[in-house]
């Protein structure tokens, strides 16, 4: 079966200038979503739509083809999917009579993906002959039930009117919802030739937790410290107290319990081949030592580690240019 992955990468972004061949992880962005299509047990083509020769030649470089230079009224900021992809398939049907049986849409801008998801959503369309797509979905974080128009005259109507005065009801009564997060679509060949469409009328969801979608210089910083973190060979410092354990009042560390979101953290980090070192200011101020007392707990809480100090000055402040913050670790390895 022939299942095509199209990358499509236009070279006019506002947002993040140049953001899909800009570096992350190492790699041009789009490089990563051929990398992706590549490890794909099923996709047997890819292409990269660009109108662009920088990123065309970058393209090529990672192992796509560039078969074309897309054309200027396809590669503007209200282009849609279904030009881009129409003009794609047309331009294979006529110059060499090739039309695969499945697309697969890998946009650029997800450099973080699980190819198992491409696979298993393949697969489902496969399973499943009356769908005609597949598309990634993720719940909601903002509920349309409570949503509004408001007209010239600051009148206000409910988007949603399936459920009577339901902007007044709690969230928990109201229908869980999703949106499209724009990851993975996986959609026949034949709803976008004959149908011009990109989803068809029989849409199946693929639900992900994870989403790594990059239009801001923030999501772009939180996809590059996820990938520094996933990839490892990092080193990373972390405190005791307050960290990985709970503080305790008047620091009575034989009574210290466990952070355990953050002890999984820091297993993760460590099973991912990033070298983990405690420093703690445990004993530093009264000059017991906790040495014995620490190592047992770490060994009883199941953490994993290479190296723990002791001698840590006591601070009300620590400043620091590779600070991380805890909160922002625990996120980004939740998400």
């Amino acid at each position: 079966m022939d299942i095509l992955a199209i990358i499509p990468a236009r070279s006019g972004s506002k947002s993040v200038p140049h953001k899909n061949i800009r570096e992350i992880g190492g790699k041009p962005m789009l490089a990563h979503s051929i990398e992706h299509a590549k490890a794909s047990k099923y996709i047997n083509r890819i292409i990269l739509s660009t109108d662009s020769p920088e990123y065309a030649n970058i393209g090529l470089r990672f192992g796509a083809e560039v078969p074309f230079l897309r054309p200027d009224e396809y590669s503007n900021d209200t282009s849609l999917d279904i030009e881009v992809f129409y003009h794609c398939l047309t331009f294979l049907q006529e110059k060499e009579g090739y039309i695969p049986e499945i697309v697969v849409q890998l946009r650029p801008t997800y450099p973080i993906r699980n190819v198992d998801d491409i696979d298993h959503m393949i697969e489902v369309l496969l399973k499943n002959p009356e769908a005609d797509s597949v598309r990634t979905i993720a719940p909601a974080k903002e509920i349309p039930y409570k949503m509004w128009h408001m007209d010239d005259q600051g009148h206000l109507s409910p988007i949603m009117r399936d459920i009577p005065e339901c902007y007044n009801m709690p969230r928990q009564k109201l229908p869980k919802v999703y949106f499209q997060n724009a990851c993975i679509d996986v959609v026949r060949s034949e709803v976008i030739l004959k149908q011009y469409s990109m989803s068809g009328n029989c849409i199946i969801g693929y639900e992900m937790d994870k989403n790594y979608d990059i239009d801001t210089e923030e999501e772009f910083k939180r996809a590059s410290d996820y990938l520094a973190l996933i990839t490892g060979g990092k080193r990373f410092v972390f405190d005791i107290d307050g960290v990985i354990a709970k503080l305790h009042p008047k620091n009575d560390y034989n009574a210290a319990e466990p952070n355990q979101l953050m002890i999984d953290v820091i297993n993760k980090l460590y099973n991912m081949g990033n070298h983990i070192v405690l420093l703690t200011a445990r004993g530093y101020v009264t000059g017991i030592d906790w040495a014995e007392i620490t190592k047992k707990q770490l060994n009883d809480w199941g953490l994993c580690y290479h190296e723990l100090y002791f001698g840590k000055p006591n601070a009300d402040y620590y400043i620091d240019d590779k600070m991380m913050d805890m909160h922002y670790l625990l996120d980004l390895m939740h998400e």
